[in-house]
Order: structure tokens, then C-alpha cells, then sequence
């Protein structure tokens, strides 16, 4: 079986190509999420610990919203440039072997610098690699898979995002009192990614007979004007900001949580870090592998997300009441689930909304600053928080009106059920 593609050709969408999509797209995410978690979630907040003890929670915010904003900004653009790559290997090929090579060198140099200012901008060529591989793989589930079977793909990719960060936060804390190996490792993994997917998934089509785009600036810049008279893409857009600016208040932080919160010493949060790892793995393999079909099947992406939104919302909870590794255990458990629900037809629901199939990748690029803004304000917000309270009290039960909020905007979406 096939369908039209947005590029005049034809997706084919029989067992073994979808087979062979949904593996790509797990180990895609599985791979940069793992190398990036080991870094961010472990490896850098230690390193920071080391470096400058006094002053890591506002060294680390910094951190956040300048990769954040790279990564909003590197998004956008290559998203819209891969709409216009004219290449023998397609238009997103080319884009997802060289960021993954980029993004693999600049995570291990991070290791290798000890000046901030070194690190920090390591970090941001990081991200401008991550996203020249992120953003064509995501276009390409408009591309190339049917709107049938979105979901399903778009629950692989939260799988391989979930299980990654599980097994990446698992692996940062058994090199958190050696850091060297941990990352070369996370370079490798990231340096791989990108090329792992292309030889896993059917092969790209040559780009080099699509209409040819105009090349002059004034077209170009034209071209990354935001959809205008598209209502349902923007509540989208306000939905997913504010359902991820709520979870990266609290994941960005876990560490800084379990020691400074909580009360635990290094080895204690590494040992806790690894258990929630353990947790989120079983958690989001369940939600996300499960949900994903199921909103194919049903045809409705809404019920999976609201549910999800009360389950996030319940985690939070978790350790503002209990003040405990266990609170955080179950927020591990009972978030998890849900972002892993949310996770799994979140993309769908991106593609679902997109006003115009033949400007996937700028369009998802846009859509894609949900998520950078996500990973920009909250891990920003838990930092002012901290540093004038003093305290990580009011984090939680500010991510909980948050993704209300964010549940509220997904809501009332029209177009998609």
C-alpha cells in the first residue's frame, strides 16, 4: 500500500517499511537522547558541582537558555533549509549525517574543557548539531509515513526519547566519580546516531528532480514567515510550550533535587538517579508503545494527551508532599507514564495541525521552538525560583498549574479530535 507524499511521490507503507520506520525511529531517539542525557542529566551538573560549587544552579540556568535558544534558532532554520535541499540523497539526508558528526565531537570536547565560557560554547555547537539531525528526521514523518500511522511512529520516537534518557541518566551515574569515559562514550553514541537511522530506514529519495525553490534572499527570507489563519498550530504551539516548560522545571534539576532538596550526598543521588532511570524505562516503554497505536486505532489524539496532562500534574505532587528520593521515585513512576502518553502522540498531533504538508520542515521547526522554549524558560524559572527562595518548594506546585494550563490550550484544538 501507498499514498501521495507531499513531494508528488509515493510513501510506501507496506509491513517491512513500516517495520523498518519504527526501529529507525527508536534508535534515533534512543541514541541522542542517551549521549545527551548522559551529559545534561549527570555529567555537567557534576562537572559544575566541581568547577564552581557556589554558583552552579545559575551557571547551569545560563546553560539552559543559551543552548535552548541555539537550539530554537538552529531548528528553524534547518528545517526550512532541508525544505530547500536539493540533493541526490534527498532533502533530509544530508542534513542528519553531519549534525549527528557535529554534535558528537562538540559533547565529548565538553569533557575535554574546564573553562566555563569553553564549555559553554561547546555545548551550544552541541546543539546546533543535535538539531540538523532533529529536525529533517521529525519533517520526515510528514514526508514519508501515512497519516495512519503517525502516531505509532511518533510513539517509537517518544520510546527511544524515554528509554534514552532513562539509560543515559543510568550510565552518567556509574561514571559520575569518573567522568572521562562517560564522555567519550556520550560522543560516540551522539556521533552515530545520525547515520545508525539512515541505514536503518528505507532509503531517501533523490531530491534533485523537485521543483527547484527560488534562491534569492527576499525568498528566502519569505520563506520563514510563520502560518497565518491557522488557529488549531498555534494553541498547538501554547500547548506544548507550556506542557514542556513544566517538565524540564523538574527534570533539568533531578540531581540538584535529590542533593540540595532532599538532602542526599553524591553517591546516595547517584544510587537514587539510577533507580528512577530503572523506573522510567518500564514506565514509558508501557505508555509510549502503548498509546501510540491506540490513537491510530481510535483515530483521536486529544484523550491520550488529557490524561497525560493529569498524570504529569500528579507527579509533580509527588515530591513537593512526601520531600523524599521516594517523592521523586514517583514522580519518576507517575509522570513518566504520562509524559511517555503525551509523548507518544505529540508528534502526530504536530503533523496533524501543520496548515501547509509541503512546508513540513519549517512548519515543525516552528512548532519545535515549543519545545526549545520549553527547555529554555523552565529550566530558567526553576533557577530564578531557587536562587530567591532558596529553596526548591515552589518549583513543583508552579510546573502543576503549568501543565494545566497546557492541557486547557491542546484542548481546544478543532481540527484534530
Amino acid at each position: 500500500m501507498s499514498q501521495a507524499s507531499p513531494s508528488g511521490g509515493q510513501i510506501k507503507s507496506g509491513p517491512l517499511e513500516k517495520s523498518r520506520y519504527c526501529i529507525a525511529f527508536f534508535v534515533f531517539n534512543l541514541f541522542w537522547m542517551m549521549a545527551l542525557s548522559i551529559v545534561a542529566s549527570v555529567l555537567l551538573p557534576q562537572r559544575l558541582t566541581d568547577i564552581a560549587p557556589s554558583s552552579k544552579v545559575a551557571i547551569s540556568g545560563v546553560f539552559n537558555a543559551t543552548t535552548a535558544l541555539t537550539s530554537l534558532v538552529s531548528n528553524l532554520i534547518v528545517g526550512n533549509l532541508s525544505d530547500r535541499t536539493r540533493s541526490i540523497f534527498g532533502r533530509r539526508t544530508p542534513w542528519i549525517v553531519s549534525g549527528g558528526v557535529l554534535a558528537g565531537v562538540s559533547l565529548f570536547l565538553m569533557g575535554v574543557f574546564s573553562n566555563i565560557w569553553a564549555i559553554g560554547i561547546v555545548y551550544c555547537l552541541a546543539m546546533v548539531g543535535l538539531n540538523m539531525m532533529i529536525s529533517p528526521v521529525v519533517a520526515s514523518l510528514s514526508d514519508r509515513v501515512p497519516d495512519t500511522q503517525r502516531a505509532t511512529m511518533s510513539a517509537f520516537i517518544s520510546a527511544g526519547n524515554m528509554v534514552g534518557n532513562s539509560l543515559g541518566t543510568l550510565v552518567g551515574a556509574h561514571f559520575i566519580t569518573m567522568q572521562v569515559p562517560g564522555w567519550i562514550l556520550s560522543g560516540i553514541v551522539m556521533g552515530i546516531s545520525g547515520l545508525v537511522t539512515i541505514i536503518i530506514w528505507p532509503k531517501e529519495p533523490s531530491a534533485k528532480d523537485l521543483p527547484q525553490v527560488e534562491a534569492s534572499w527576499k525568498s528566502l527570507l519569505e520563506s520563514f514567515r510563520p502560518p497565518r489563519n491557522a488557529p488549531d498550530f498555534w494553541l498547538a504551539f501554547a500547548g506544548r510550550s507550556l506542557l514542556l516548560f513544566s517538565y524540564y522545571m523538574v527534570l533539568n534539576y533531578q540531581l540538584f533535587i535529590l542533593q540540595d532538596y532532599m538532602g542526599q550526598s553524591v553517591k546516595d543521588s547517584a544510587a537514587t538517579m539510577s533507580t528512577m532511570s530503572m523506573v522510567l524505562i518500564v514506565v514509558s516503554m508501557i505508555a509510549s508503545l502503548g498509546a501510540g497505536p491506540i490513537s491510530d486505532k481510535l483515530g483521536r489524539r486529544k484523550i491520550p494527551v488529557v490524561i497525560a496532562s493529569l498524570l504529569l500534574a500528579i507527579g509533580y505532587a509527588m515530591p513537593w508532599i512526601l520531600h523524599s528520593p521516594m517523592g521523586m521515585i514517583l514522580f519518576t513512576a507517575i509522570g513518566g507514564f504520562g509524559y511517555g502518553m503525551y509523548g507518544s502522540v505529540d508528534q502526530a498531533l504536530n503533523v496533524d495541525v501543520l496548515p501547509n504538508a509541503r512546508e513540513a520542515g519549517k512548519d515543525l521547526g516552528i512548532l519545535n521552538i515549543a519545545t526549545t522554549l520549553g527547555q529554555m524558560v523552565g529550566p530558567l524559572a526553576t533557577s530564578l525560583i531557587v536562587s530567591v527562595t532558596k529553596s526548591y518548594e515552589l518549583v513543583f506546585p508552579t510546573a502543576i498549574v503549568l501543565v494545566i494550563l497546557a492541557c486547557f490550550f491542546i484542548s481546544r484544538i478543532k481540527s484534530v479530535k
